[in-house]
């Protein structure tokens, strides 16, 4: 299968869903979204992205400060300033729609999905951190609605897990994977973009690309040229903005640039898009963006892999023989400072278990733990 559709439309080789990231670029205004909005249509999208943020559902409070491409900031405190209501989502769906635009957006955890799927959306977004969240995949897998889902700093076993468990009991959800590279910025020759080729042919589903590179070419024309079916690509006003984002962005003019020359490489034969691409920025760095499609960790990202995954961690102090349940973990993302935790998968056979020796608040509960 190389094909996804959502809200009726079939999107594929020849005709990729382009998304305008807009992350959390808005700081919870809703002017600044709707400017956001209006600029992502006007430049050539056909879908925004956002996310639906409770920091709870993503970090723990001591997770402390985390290097980002604007700045080492303390990202829980960010998260938190970044919360808004229901209703400002409901507001954001309804400006996306306005324009004609599908709207795609990321919950973080049961709370977040819950609430979004009472706006009534179309599709949903998985980051790639949450992609071995089985709490959340749990909640989406039932609902029946298309689901994408990025795959940075994941190896293939990781994909297959998230496919295999989306897929249990026969759920017929409609699954698209995006190739990633989780980095910020990514640096475009890491990217292996012949993967979209090897991602769909294991797994029999649509493949697109997540790029966090800085290049508004490189990456999503070549994507495009292999039949990706999604191109997902931040979208700022500036990038002297203040999202956290925005430095690694791409500005209306040069998203406009990427959704033209996306669509004229998916209309050509991909041979004759990949060449054209080559006489411009030269074969040598073509060939380097496309790689070898072995799926692996890219360089960049391979620091990441055990801390920006989801794993579990003590929401409070956990003192030595005390008896575990829910309420006292959760999974969240690790980050730089905390150790990492069991996988998510193991949450249902925490509850019960005693406590070997303390577990700080925030740390990862690891298999010596318990």
């Amino acid at each position: 299968m190389t094909h996804i559709t959502i809200a009726g439309k079939t999107y594929g080789p020849g005709r990729p869903l382009i998304a305008a990231e807009l992350g959390t670029g808005h700081g919870g205004d809703l002017k600044k979204a709707a400017e956001l909005v209006a600029a992502a249509a006007e430049a050539g999208a056909g879908c925004i992205k956002t996310q639906f943020v409770y920091a709870d559902e993503i970090l723990h409070p001591n997770t402390g400060a985390v290097p980002l491409p604007g700045g080492t900031i303390n990202l829980y405190e960010r998260f938190k300033a970044l919360e808004q209501p229901p209703s400002f989502y409901a507001a954001l769906k309804a400006l996306a729609e306005e324009r004609g635009l599908l709207f795609l957006c990321s919950p973080f955890g049961p709370r977040s999905a819950r609430e979004l799927r009472a706006l009534g959306p179309a599709c949903v977004k998985i980051a790639s951190p949450e992609l071995n969240y089985t709490r959340l995949l749990a909640e989406l897998r039932g609902w029946g609605l298309p689901l994408i889902l990025s795959s940075g700093v994941a190896a293939l076993s990781d994909i297959d897990e998230a496919v295999r468990f989306l897929r249990e009991g026969g759920a017929d959800t409609p699954l698209c994977l995006l190739h990633c590279v989780t980095c910020y910025p990514a640096p475009e020759t890491e990217y292996n973009l012949r993967c979209l080729k090897t991602l769909s042919g294991v797994f029999g589903i649509p493949c697109g690309l997540s790029d966090h590179s800085l290049d508004w070419e490189l990456a999503p024309v070549l994507a495009a040229a292999l039949g990706a079916a999604v191109i997902e690509k931040h979208f700022c006003l500036s990038r002297a903005d203040p999202g956290l984002d925005d430095p690694i962005a791409l500005a209306p003019a040069d998203f406009a640039r990427m959704t033209k020359a996306v669509s004229r490489a998916a209309a050509l034969r991909p041979d004759d898009a990949i060449s054209g691409l080559a006489a411009r920025r030269g074969a040598a760095l073509v060939e380097a963006v496309l790689g070898d499609g072995v799926k692996r960790l890219a360089p960049s990202e391979r620091a990441n892999y055990p801390r920006t995954r989801r794993s579990i961690h003590a929401l409070r102090d956990i003192a030595a023989g005390e008896t575990l349940r829910e309420g006292m973990y959760a999974s969240l993302r690790t980050e730089k400072v905390l150790r990492p935790g069991l996988p998510p998968s193991w949450e249902p056979l925490l509850a019960g278990r005693a406590a070997r020796q303390d577990i700080p608040a925030g740390e990862g509960i690891r298999f010596e733990d318990i």
